[in-house]
């Protein structure tokens, strides 16, 4: 996958091994990137950014496991946790472009068991920008790798709120709300759907449900946990002063799987455990910056990148923010008292995509012809981007000749 005309290099930084690719147009990604490993405690890792439809950058560098014996290749994958949401939104995306899937359509119209419990009138866009009111589940959760039990939960749990009223993320539930509908308008399920219209056409190592075949290639994951001395959120504080709240059950209700299981990443949970690295996050992205490519008409495209529900306290993050159609916009809380600067995710105005937990990103940014991927397996703090993927993420508009995000978004 070189471009015609760059070479492959090799460098070091910081103990790490690094290889791939750059244009010099976009040498500052490079040096971040070798900064992310010198002084920001990055593992492994690999960062991809297409620009006017060419792959510009493509690096990819450290190591699998903490031990440092097993290097990270340009065939590495890892789990890059909700940036699964923005494959899944894509598939739903995909349907309502072939006129299969309408977005302001009752949910009851393709899912009959989900309209109760105060759900009756919930439209599928809901689904897609957090406000179908289901956020977590009340009860213990049991087995997610189950995927027709966490389907009928869904349906039968009773609204948080009235749909389409407020929003708060949808962490996990997701995975089925916006999941069973793709399945019942398709036929497949959300994994063999986006690997026939996503994956495969467009070539990306992204898996949602991953063969076993390629177990030998993931990266093993290091969750960061925070110390007594790191600011406290107000996400954190009302987890765990209020225990009935969406906040706690999405943190200490969201099953107990192994993350670095064979039976967590074998499972299809299309809000969280897809396998991929950056460049196919990237990859998957380009087309969304480009005009819509073979994925979804232009029409379906414009929608998909406007902002649908904003909100100065999310119902389960408590803090602002600003959701497309199954996709994150710009959220800029650096100056909010109640979080810390890693609960924000930094775009351009017009980009749209998804954060993963620890610190992952892909998106499209359809103004500036550019598209993004990072992925890690040192997890790092905070509800949004950390220090390491944020700092690329800037290089990469620099260089785009991009000049300032002090408005919340990144300028010309």
């Amino acid at each position: 996958m070189k471009p015609a005309g760059q070479e492959h290099f090799h460098t070091s930084a910081g103990g790490a091994e690094i290889h791939g690719y750059c244009d010099s147009r976009f040498e500052r990604v490079l040096e971040t990137f070798k900064e992310n490993f010198e002084a920001r405690d990055e593992i492994g890792a690999s960062c991809c950014v297409t620009f006017e439809g060419e792959t510009v950058v493509d690096l990819w560098g450290g190591h699998t496991t903490n031990d440092k014996t097993d290097p990270w290749t340009d065939k590495t994958i890892s789990v890059v946790f909700s940036s699964t949401k923005g494959a899944a939104a894509l598939c739903a995306h995909i349907l309502v472009s072939r006129g299969e899937l309408d977005l302001d359509a009752p949910i009851a119209e393709y899912w009959p068991e989900f309209a109760c419990n105060g759900k009756e009138n919930a439209l599928v866009g809901m689904t897609l920008d957090h406000s179908v009111g289901v956020p977590v589940v009340r009860d213990p959760i049991g087995d997610v790798t189950n995927w027709d039990a966490m389907a009928e939960r869904m349906a039968a749990e009773e609204a948080f709120w009235e749909p389409g009223t407020r929003n708060g993320y949808h962490g996990l539930t997701y995975s089925w709300t916006i999941g069973e509908i793709i399945r019942r308008v398709s036929g497949m399920s959300v994994g063999a759907f986006f690997q026939k219209e996503v994956a495969a056409p467009l070539g990306l190592d992204f898996w949602i449900g991953l063969p076993e075949a390629y177990e030998d290639r993931v990266a093993i994951m290091y969750p960061n946990l925070p110390k007594a001395s790191d600011p406290q959120s107000l996400f954190l504080k009302t987890a765990l002063s209020q225990p009935q709240s969406p906040a706690a059950l999405f943190v200490f209700n969201s099953g107990s799987t192994d993350m670095n299981s064979r039976e967590y990443r074998a499972a299809e949970i299309p809000a969280g455990n897809g396998m991929a690295n950056g460049r196919s996050l990237a990859h998957m992205y380009k087309p969304l910056a480009l005009g819509g490519g073979d994925l979804v008409d232009a029409k379906t495209l414009a929608r998909m990148g406007r902002v649908s529900m904003a909100t100065r306290q999310d119902a389960t993050l408590m803090l602002p923010s600003r959701f497309a159609l199954g996709f994150m916009k710009s959220m800029d809380n650096r100056k909010l008292k109640t979080t810390p600067p890693t609960d924000s995710a930094i775009m351009g105005d017009a980009a749209f995509g998804h954060v993963g937990m620890g610190g992952s990103i892909g998106f499209a940014d359809p103004e500036a012809g550019l598209s993004f991927g990072y992925n890690m397996n040192n997890m790092g703090l905070g509800i949004l981007l950390n220090e390491r993927g944020q700092s690329l993420v800037d290089a990469a508009y620099l260089c785009a000749g991009y000049t300032s995000n002090e408005s919340g978004a990144w300028r010309r």
